[in-house]
Formats: structure tokens, sequence, C-alpha cells
């Protein structure tokens, strides 16, 4: 499907959270005609009146060929060639099972949600095509933080398919000048990284509210993507895809900036926040407090060796305060550097 038909189409985007409404916006400027799904009538009417998303994003401007929707009906009245779908991971099984009857079989579906279905540990691309009637799915990742996007900062990602057409049809949808899309064809990959990554966001919130320098993120973020490569390798992933914008970019950027949802979460546990009143005051769903609970126990019970995840784990629950869990990980066994983690060395993990 090429750009000039794109440009006729007619998109819906499914989740009117931030990174939901900045998608819509990126959509709107390769596409005809706009509908971006919201639960909320007040939040609908604001968005359709004023142009902006006042709960999330109010200093981004949605083009005139947006309308936002709380019937789902009526984004899918007529017929629609692609769908975003921009669902937490909690919700995509429910949504979708709701949601399968409208589609007629042949839309592309992107989704842009980075979590696992708790309970199975599924990806979310997994849900979706258990759900939906549609095969043609994909996924988009990489450093994406919504605010700085919806202030117009360059900024890439990467869609990824086992169908050439979705991912064409995500780079056309989801390229503008200042915002640029990369092809891939890992979509277990790509998935398993955007998921991995918010658990080292929660750890470099606690460090820097610990008042530790670079030289403590940088052993961070070389030794999380270690266990981001250890575990999506035995997921099925391919090495090179965690070396990329949709994994070391984007645990770098998450590890990063303040504006991470997760890592806001790891300073507030390392001044001693509890949890619940952290979650409650942020307002917003920080997925890497159910992924992180989850692969821990996961990788707990099939011996991948994961202690990043498991001090984090510790500290979401409670069980230890930061300093506590980082002086337990400083004084772990001499370990191999990533370059000798396919197992020229074995020093312990």
């Amino acid at each position: 499907m090429k750009k000039d038909f794109w440009s006729k189409s007619t998109v819906a985007v499914i989740g009117g959270g931030s990174w939901g409404t900045v998608l819509t916006k990126i959509v709107a400027e390769n596409a005809a005609d706009v509908r971006l799904w919201v639960r909320d009538e007040e939040q609908a009417r604001a968005m359709n009146s004023t142009r902006s998303n006042p709960a999330y994003v109010k200093e981004m401007v949605l083009p005139s060929n947006v309308r936002t929707f709380t019937d789902i009906e009526r984004v899918f009245e007529g017929g629609v060639q692609a769908v975003i779908w921009a669902l937490p991971s909690k919700a995509c099984r429910e949504q979708a099972k709701r949601f399968a009857p409208l589609f007629r079989g042949d839309e592309i579906v992107i989704h842009a949600t980075k979590g696992i279905e708790d309970g199975t540990m599924k990806r979310v691309s997994t849900m979706l095509a258990e759900e939906l009637p549609v095969s043609r799915i994909g996924v988009i990742s990489g450093p994406n933080l919504a605010g700085e996007i919806a202030r117009d900062e360059p900024a890439a990602t990467v869609i990824a398919s086992e169908f050439r057409e979705v991912v064409e049809a995500g780079v056309t949808l989801l390229s503008t000048p200042r915002f640029r899309a990369y092809a891939a064809d890992d979509v277990i990959g790509i998935e398993w990284a955007g998921t991995l990554k918010n658990i080292y966001a929660i750890a470099a919130g606690a460090l820097d509210a610990l008042e530790f320098g670079w030289n403590t993120r940088s052993l961070l973020i070389t030794r999380g993507l270690a266990e981001m490569v250890r575990f999506g390798m035995a997921m099925g992933a391919k090495e090179a895809t965690f070396l990329g914008l949709a994994g070391v970019g984007d645990l770098f950027a998450t590890c990063s900036s303040p504006m991470s949802r997760n890592y806001r979460v790891g300073r507030k546990l390392a001044l001693g926040e509890p949890l619940e009143v952290i979650l409650r005051e942020l307002g917003a769903v920080a997925e890497g407090v159910r992924t992180t609970q989850i692969i821990s126990a996961f990788a707990n019970e099939r011996k991948i060796p994961m202690p990043i995840t498991q001090g984090v784990s510790e500290l979401i629950r409670g069980d230890r305060p930061a300093r506590d869990v980082l002086r337990a990980l400083m004084q772990r066994p001499p370990a191999a550097d990533i370059s000798a983690e396919m197992g020229e060395f074995d020093f312990g993990r």
C-alpha cells in the first residue's frame, strides 16, 4: 500500500493517554481522517472543543481532521483501514474482545503498548491476534517519551511485523519531518525490549533518589541491557534487536528522564513513599510495576539470571530499602561483561 493510499485513508486510534494522543497527531499528518477513542465523555468533549488533551498533553494542538469519540461504533463507522492500539496492557484482552465484532478482518493493526498479560505473560500482539479477527498485526516501540514528541522535538521509533505491508503502513503513517520510523521484523524482540526496559527505569529513579552519579547510571544501563538480552533470547528474540532504538535506545531514554512514569515510581519508592500512594498520585499507568513482579517470578522459576530485576522486585514489595538492594547487588560474585554473555567465560552472573 503506497503513500497516496494512506493519505486518503481513515485510521482509528484506540486509547487517549499521552502516547495515544501524540500518535494521533502524527497519524493525522499522513491520513485523511483520524478517529480517536477514549473512555471518558468529558475528555472527549474537551478534546473536540479545544483541539487538545488537557488531561495529558494540553500543550499539543490536534489537527482538524481528528475527531474524538467514546462510542466505539462511531469510530469504526464506514470502515477504517488501520488501527493504532494504545491501551495499557492490562486492558488489552478485555477491550479487544469487546471491539472484535466491529472489525472487518482486512484492517492493519499496530499496537503501541509496552507490557504483558498477567498470568499468561503473553505479549500484546499475541493477545490481539487471539481476540481480533485480523492477521496483519505489528508493534511500534522505541525511545518515545510522549512529552518530548508533543513538543515536536526530533525522535524516532521502530515498526516491526512479520507482514511487510504492516511495516510499510506503519512507516508511512508514523513518519513526519521530526519523527522518523525505522523498519524491523523481530516482533518478539521489539515487544520484550519495550516491556523489560520499564524495570530498569524504576531502578534508575531509585538511584537518582539516592543521589548517585553517571558511573552508577552507566552500570545500571549496561547490566540491565545484559539482563534484557539474556531474557529476550530465552524467549526467542534476536540479540541484535536489543542493540537498536527499541532496545538500548529506549532503555537509555527511560533510565535518564524524570518524564518516565516508571522512573518517577522508582524515585519515590527510594524516598520511602508507599507504592499505593505513588500510583494514586501518578494518575497514569506505570507498566514497570506489574512487569517487574511478573518477570522476576518467571526468571526465578526458569533460572534466568536477572539480579537487578530481582532487586527492583524487592524494592516494589517493600522487602528491602533501596540502599540495601544496591548493597546486595554490589556484593554479588564476579561476573563476565556483556561481551562474554554468550558463554566464553563463566564467572557467575
